[in-house]
């Protein structure tokens, strides 16, 4: 009987013992990954009790919050379309997203680096405040950026080169979170099923994620890289130039834009002709010599593959494997299964930009608690060399030759070296183009990298292109981070 009172015993201790550990992970450990799920209705009511922290773009109040005589106390402002891709929204309808979300144990005043202003607060009974997420997008910028995209359907990222910091991050169209932070549920609910219903899809982020987009020629960027570094080719190095090629083991034919060799009649073309004129078949030819393996591996060193947290998350671009010649031939201009957001390919031109040196893009330039103590302050961060700076060096005056005489002229500004690269990638017969701009100015030290895209053809069906609809897009949000 004393046996078995000490197995009954042990075993109740070990139940207590485990709740104890359960318990703890909870309230301690997983604390602010459950804070932040945008689908913890418990936190985010809990979260109405507190004044929120603010969400400021270099000194900007972009979310923010106001006093209300409702029982909900507190009522989310927010500054606009143009930034909806960025602060997402705060609902008692929908939960959280965005950096609300991303964020919401600092903003609500949660979480663990908080512990002495939460203890100070419950001694002193004065109500807990958020801390505040000071962002590194330039709101002149981004404004811009959403002005110049207009009615399109399309993102724009415009990165610091030298640093990673996201100074523009637009998704168009975009959407006014103040529609979804009203108090009243059903309204809020109301608004948000409009949103869901149509057809252009606003609460998708477009410059991060979502359904990612064939990059077309923009890719060729990524190629010539790969050529380069391989240290089997120069911009100088001659492909063959025919009118049409063979995609081998198929009986189909692929041509350069225009239908016609590349820009000359010459049997061969240099890799520097072939980017500056942006032709399909040399490339095609090239992805052949290099092989997939080594396209990949240079893909991967852009940043292909990874998801990354700005901490909005990313969805990782796509360069496929396991493909045959004629699969590979169509992935080396950016055709086939190749799928890259915004993000990945202003990531792309700001590694050119860099030196070679690819940074970790971010949003947070500092979170500061409400009596502006640092709790969170990002130091630039490196993730490789993408390429060599010898590399680097020669694929940006590719690109400088591709903006000043070659295909992708309107990307040029008086005065600036404008190094850049178009695209328009086909999506299937009769679908309309995805029209691409990426590039980084100034040439000899750049401050802005960009990628602009713009889905459905701009509305042109297959009649748009990329230096047509994307490129001033691209110029313009250049222009504004150049002027300031």
């Amino acid at each position: 009987m004393t046996r078995e009172l000490k197995r009954i015993t042990l075993l109740i201790f070990a139940m207590f013992f485990s709740l104890l550990i359960a318990s703890s992970l909870i309230q301690f450990i997983n604390a602010d990954s459950l804070m932040a799920d945008g689908k913890n209705p418990r936190a985010l009511y809990d979260g109405y009790k507190t004044q929120r922290g603010s969400i400021l773009a270099d000194g900007k109040l972009v979310a923010f919050s106001v006093k209300t005589d409702d029982k909900y106390q507190y009522l989310r402002e927010y500054a606009g379309p143009a930034f909806g891709a960025v602060t997402g929204f705060y609902s008692l309808a929908q939960g959280t997203t965005g950096i609300e979300r991303s964020l919401d144990s600092y903003l609500t005043g949660k979480n663990s680096s908080q512990f002495f202003e939460q203890v100070n607060a419950l001694l002193s009974g004065n109500p807990l405040a958020g801390a505040s997420a000071n962002l590194t997008i330039d709101p002149d910028v981004q404004q811009v950026a959403f002005d110049a995209l207009g009615t399109l359907t399309g993102a724009v990222v415009a990165i610091e080169p030298s640093t990673g910091k996201i100074l523009a991050l637009v998704s168009t169209p975009g959407f006014d979170a103040n529609l979804l932070a009203v108090h009243n549920i059903a309204v809020a609910d109301s608004n948000y099923q409009k949103l869901v219903s149509g057809s252009n899809s606003p609460l998708i982020n477009r410059a991060i994620g979502g359904e990612l987009y064939a990059p077309g020629s923009v890719f060729k960027v990524v190629m010539a890289s790969a050529a380069l570094e391989s240290g089997n080719f120069t911009p100088a190095s001659k492909l063959p130039n025919p009118k049409k090629f063979k995609l081998p083991g198929t009986s189909t034919y692929i041509y350069n834009s225009g239908e016609g060799k590349c820009g000359t009649s010459k049997p061969e073309v240099t890799i520097a002709d072939a980017l500056r004129f942006s032709c399909n078949i040399p490339f095609a030819e090239l992805g052949l010599k290099l092989g997939q393996d080594a396209i990949s591996a240079q893909a991967q060193k852009f940043g292909f593959g990874k998801s990354f947290d700005l901490p909005l998350k990313s969805t990782a671009s796509v360069y496929p494997t396991g493909m045959d010649d004629a699969q590979t031939a169509l992935s080396s201009f950016g055709q086939f299964d190749d799928k890259v957001s915004a993000l990945q390919m202003a990531m792309v031109s700001a590694a050119i930009g860099n030196g070679g040196v690819l940074m970790k893009p971010t949003l947070i330039n500092s979170i500061l608690s409400a009596n502006l103590a640092v709790l969170s302050q990002p130091a630039n961060e490196t993730l490789g060399q993408a390429v060599s700076q010898s590399t680097a060096e020669q694929v940006k005056n590719m690109m400088v030759d591709a903006v000043s005489k070659g295909v992708s002229s309107n990307g040029r500004i008086s005065g600036v070296r404008v190094a850049g690269k178009t695209g328009t990638a086909q999506n299937g017969k009769g679908q309309p183009y995805t029209l691409w701009f990426t590039g980084f100015a100034p040439a000899e030290n750049p401050r802005v990298a960009v990628a602009v895209v713009v889905a459905n053809g701009g509305g042109m069906g297959q009649r748009g292109f990329g230096n047509l609809v994307a490129a001033p897009i691209a110029q313009k949000v250049m222009k504004a981070v150049l002027n300031k």
